[in-house]
């Protein structure tokens, strides 16, 4: 597999029969289960190293609810869960252990700013195969529908809203970039009036921000939906999204790399324009607006 097919361990696993069985406890299974299969899910290496003891202590149940679980889920005991969880974990890292090994090889003759290229190559191909246009579709429909588009992103994630907020203007009712320059503070008091009707969009890539989760969990509450764009279906922001859309952002240097999730960005963007005739005369007609404010435009020759 080349570097450029490469897709993310953490798509992979979660992708797999275990993690699609994982995923189904973690939406619909009771409280303990749904915090065993969150943790196995966030932390699938660590599962296959601890004994019952420290995965009940890590899970913050008891070691019989551990072992119920993976009963629940089709395994005679918890070691032959651990078992399925390691072989599954091995498959789903060779693409990129694979991509490693490639990356290794080539370190030599690889300068800074070109292994920073391979990592956004490979992200932006990583992110394709984990995207569907289905995914992208059903998250369009929401925001075309919705009453208020509330964009959120804290710290690095705060452009990318930005962004979002941007293309999303022209094709929707009213778009709320909720943090700007303010922060926290400023996106509590937007999310104030949200509702049943509304969409709420975060941001959430590594380093992962807590006021996000919070800002998501309120808006939860009043009944609002939630779409997170994020790196991997193990992030925490999944649990809280009604739609998830991921943009890998692996990188060997910095916290976390924006190109996949600029790439997912705008094949959503692309996605709602298309949807409907409404939009595509909109788009011709922003086009046609923006025309007297550009270089060699109608108003050049006032």
């Amino acid at each position: 597999m080349t570097a450029g097919k490469a897709v993310s361990a953490d798509v992979a696993f979660v992708q797999s029969a275990l993690g699609k069985v994982l995923a189904g406890v973690r939406a619909e299974g009771s409280a303990s289960h749904r915090s065993i299969a969150d943790y196995l899910m966030r932390n699938p290496m660590r599962g296959t190293a601890l004994k019952i003891e420290e995965m009940a202590e890590g899970c913050q149940v008891s070691t019989a609810t551990i072992s119920r679980f993976a009963r629940d889920i089709g395994f005679n005991s918890y070691g032959a869960m651990r078992s399925a969880l390691a072989e599954t974990l091995h498959t789903a890292m060779q693409p990129v252990e694979k991509l490693r090994s490639s990356i290794a090889r080539r370190k030599a003759s690889l300068s800074p700013g070109e292994a920073s290229m391979e990592y956004a190559r490979t992200n932006v191909s990583a992110s394709h195969d984990a995207q569907s246009q289905q995914a992208l579709d059903a998250v369009a429909t929401k925001i075309s529908r919705a009453r208020t588009v509330y964009v959120l992103g804290l710290g690095m994630s705060s452009s990318l809203a930005a962004m979002l907020t941007l293309h999303l203007q022209p094709f929707c009712q009213h778009v709320v970039e909720m943090a700007a320059a303010g922060g926290t503070e400023v996106a509590a008091g937007q999310l104030v009036h949200i509702g049943r009707g509304d969409v709420l969009v975060v941001m959430s890539f590594p380093r992962y921000s807590c006021d996000a989760m919070r800002l998501a969990q309120f808006a939860r509450s009043q009944r609002a939906t939630v779409v997170t764009i994020t790196d991997s279906p193990s992030a925490p922001m999944v649990p809280l999204a009604d739609h998830a859309l991921y943009a890998s952002s692996a990188h060997g240097v910095l916290p976390s790399s924006a190109v996949a999730a600029v790439a997912v960005i705008e094949s959503l963007v692309v996605s709602l324009m298309v949807s409907n005739k409404i939009n595509v005369k909109k788009a011709a007609r922003l086009t046609e607006v923006m025309a007297d404010y550009m270089v060699g435009g109608r108003s050049a020759s006032l």
